[in-house]
């Protein structure tokens, strides 16, 4: 989605060229494929960091465009939403000191932006979902008012025919109810990418998918999501539910989700490959594009695919296939998705690291890996990986093991002899693949985030223990240690600011009953649970009055058929999530009253009362 050129409005007429110019670069690349002008024998690499730009509080800032131009570097460019940006580091060739030389670059850009951050009060985060992003950043006027992230949003909401839904379940529940398909940028990854050979294209691929379980369950990073407990890596689940453009319907039929593992072993070849996407996915956006892709490989050249590479643009599996073209020469590369940004850079490319290592080490029994392994254990083993971890279990050629035991024993053994294949230092090997090691024995990202969100919350609302969580993230981030090592947060640094928003302090975790219950079960409840304010709801699930400690008083008035609507108040005083701390005292001072229902589009989302003041 990086194209400026793409269109908002697409007529009939421009998506019938469009597909044409579609199969035309299908063509042309079967045709690269036949002459044999892919490029092989060569490995390089390369990833793309996006990151979180925050205020100094550490909450998401809508900035990230001004410091793009304060930045003013090619290596920088813009993301969906106006709290992310992203780094494409240079692709570099597989062998010596590649790794080094990759991390060195990405933290000379990271500091770059660092300095740049600072003249705005700015600051940087690297993690797979920034813990402080609320609902608020999350409509449309936090998106990047660029047109391609316009056009993505107008088409998937035309093809959803309706608001997008969100339902995780893990420790805790998250279902929720969007407008546009911004939930998508609360994800931000370290994305990577190999090159490959074209003949090795199949083998390559299955491999990669073989193993992104285990790679998963180690690199694992976002656990939360709006404060609640969710998997080990939401993003996975997020990205999907986010940008699922199938409308529901009552007929029970199959329909391909646009984020996705996938749905079989590939084969065939990587132009088989985009024949069955061009198959299984409509196409939702397009260009002009004035070059014949086949008529210049007709004569010897070599074109860049653009109407292909836009097609494969819109379909996200977690491993993707991406054809390129540089200097005239064309190649294939696989781009792994699925691994979250953070905690740190080491982290990052020790993940990077491995995951290369167990590409070009692939040991030739696995070959063929569609007769050893079956394709849906695969793809389970993502999703379990993605649900809880390293706790997960795989079954792994037939054979149930742990996340720990198969990366120990079989997999960073795979990953070290690749590695030395390609002649890398061997300093490089033993320090990142160290890394590797000892997340497997201590902890993961998102291991670290739970256990001292738990603690933290034990004695401060969510939004404060948020707060200091992503203040320790960028402490311990900025020392550069890989997070195996890292400390708790508790004993290191606690934030003393207060709140200033009612969001930031209001309690969200509500009881409510409805105006048609028994007025004396209310009270009794209210009593066993030392509850002093009750929001009361119609029959549409709408707040339409309050019960006060107050109302206790009336208790011996009521009779065995008395209703709340007969105790409650109708009159409400309400406010909104961004109205500041101060201003709700001053109402409840004016209004003589012990609490505030929050509202927001016409829905309670919290109370707020005098003892959270």
């Amino acid at each position: 989605m990086g194209d400026l050129s793409i269109q908002n409005s697409f007529t009939d007429t421009q998506k019938a060229k469009f597909s044409a110019q579609l199969l035309a670069d299908l063509a042309a690349l079967e045709l690269l494929v036949q002459q044999d002008k892919i490029e092989k024998g060569i490995f390089r690499i390369g990833a793309e960091q996006e990151f979180c730009v925050v205020n100094e509080d550490g909450r998401p800032s809508n900035l990230a465009l001004e410091l793009l131009d304060e930045i003013n570097d090619p290596h920088f460019t813009s993301e969906l939403a106006l709290f992310n940006l992203e780094i494409n580091l240079d692709p570099v060739e597989l062998e010596g000191s590649a790794f080094s030389t990759m991390q060195g670059q990405l933290e000379a850009l990271l500091e770059k932006c660092r300095k740049a951050c600072k003249q705005r009060n700015l600051d940087i985060i690297l993690t797979g979902i920034l813990p402080t992003l609320t609902k608020r950043e999350l409509e449309e006027d936090f998106m990047t008012p660029l047109p391609r992230y316009r056009a993505l949003n107008d088409r998937f909401k035309q093809l959803k025919r309706g608001d997008f839904s969100l339902y995780l379940a893990g420790v805790d529940e998250l279902a929720v109810k969007h407008e546009s398909v911004l939930f998508e940028a609360c994800n931000t990854s370290f994305q990577m990418h190999l090159q490959i050979d074209p003949d090795d294209f199949c083998d390559s691929y299955n491999w990669a998918q073989a193993i992104s379980g285990p790679v998963l369950a180690l690199a694992a990073n976002s656990p939360l999501l709006l404060g609640r407990e969710l998997w080990s890596e939401t993003r996975i689940g997020l990205f999907q539910q986010s940008i699922d453009s199938r409308p529901s319907t009552y007929a029970l039929k199959e329909q391909l989700a646009r984020v996705s593992f996938g749905q079989k072993w590939t084969s065939g070849g990587i132009a088989e490959y985009f024949r069955d996407e061009i198959a299984n996915y409509r196409v939702i956006l397009g260009k002009e594009i004035k070059d014949d892709a086949l008529a210049a490989v007709k004569r010897g050249e070599v074109p860049k695919l653009p109407a292909l590479n836009l097609h494969n643009g819109t379909i996200y599996r977690w491993n993707r296939p991406c054809y390129g073209a540089h200097n005239g020469v064309a190649h294939i590369r696989i781009e792994n998705r699925y691994i979250p940004a953070g905690p740190t850079p080491l982290d990052e490319m020790a993940n990077l690291a491995f995951w290369v290592g167990l590409m070009v080490g692939r040991p030739p029994k696995y070959d063929q890996i569609s007769e050893k392994m079956h394709f849906s254990d695969a793809k389970a083993n993502f999703i379990n990986a993605a649900r809880v971890g390293k706790r997960a279990q795989m079954c792994w050629m037939g054979c149930n093991v742990s996340v720990e035991d198969l990366i120990l024993d079989e997999l960073l053994p795979i990953s070290r002899k690749g590695l030395e294949k390609m002649k890398i230092d061997s300093e490089d090997i033993d320090r990142f693949l160290a890394v590797i090691e000892g997340r497997v024995q201590g902890l993961t990202g998102a291991e670290w985030i739970i256990r001292n969100y738990r603690s933290l919350k034990s004695d401060k609302k969510s939004d404060h223990a948020l707060l200091d969580l992503v203040k320790n993230i960028r402490f311990f981030q900025e020392k550069g240690k890989p997070v195996h090592t890292w400390p708790d947060a508790s004993t290191i640094f606690r934030d003393k600011k207060a709140p200033k928003l009612v969001k930031h302090a209001m309690s969200t975790l509500l009881f409510t009953v409805s105006r048609y219950d028994s007025a004396e079960m209310a009270i009794q409840i209210m009593k066993w649970k030392n509850i002093h304010h009750v929001p009361v709801e119609d029959e549409t699930g709408q707040i339409c009055g309050l019960l006060t400690w107050k109302h206790l008083e009336q208790q011996n008035l009521l009779t065995d058929t008395s209703m709340v609507e007969d105790l409650m108040v109708h009159e409400l005083v309400v406010t909104d999530p961004l109205t500041s701390l101060e201003d709700a005292r001053e109402i409840m001072l004016k209004e003589n009253i012990g609490c505030l229902p929050v509202l927001e589009h016409g829905h309670l989302v919290g109370i707020i009362t005098e003892k959270d003041l």
